[in-house]
């Protein structure tokens, strides 16, 4: 198969679109990120990478709290708007129905069918990007996204960032059973 080089370049599909939010000077604050993963199952843990200038980041640092609000598809224009415009210059508190679970500096988006609210653990200074790593305290998830009370992707309806296309998509077909189409037949 024939490849093209283009470089160093991170190109990981898809990634997540979530929304990071902080208490930053007394009120709350959003924006959007695509480069978040998971970090470790135990402790359970999420890493994001966030730019130094970022305003959310301010009260990250600040509180040590955070939390990572999984927006639904139909959410893209929200998650859009907080990754355009910055906290400095407009309330994105007044944007969203939010609630704060244990972590008084951490809040959480309702309309999103998936929160997690983080405790500060580590930061990594890489460059362009601040990784930011939380212990998650507490999952939040909708009732409506389960399936046997375990979370669902289908029904969360994850929104997703195809870094090469610059596009918001949404997850694809189920292609097999994890943990069991690799096995030996």
């Amino acid at each position: 198969m024939k490849k093209t080089m283009l470089g160093p370049d991170a190109l990981l599909f898809p990634t997540p679109s979530v929304l990071v939010g902080a208490v930053v000077d007394g009120r709350a604050n959003f924006m959007t990120a695509a480069w978040c993963g998971i970090a470790s199952s135990k402790p359970p843990a999420i890493s994001v990478a966030i730019r130094g200038e970022r305003h959310t980041l301010k009260g990250i640092l600040a509180h040590g709290e955070f939390s990572i609000n999984v927006p639904s598809s139909d959410m893209a224009e929200q998650v859009d708007f907080c990754g355009i415009y910055s906290g400095r210059k407009e309330d994105k508190s007044k944007i969203f129905d939010l609630f704060f679970g244990d972590l008084n500096h951490a809040p959480l988006i309702a309309f999103c069918p998936v929160n997690m609210e983080c405790r500060l653990r580590h930061t990594l200074d890489l460059g362009a990007h601040i990784l930011v790593v939380g212990e998650v305290i507490q999952t939040h998830v909708n009732e409506s996204c389960l399936t046997d009370g375990k979370p669902d992707a289908t029904k969360v309806d994850p929104l997703v960032y195809s870094q090469g296309t610059g596009n918001y998509q949404r997850l694809g077909e189920v292609v097999g059973k994890a943990f069991s189409i690799g096995k030996k037949k």
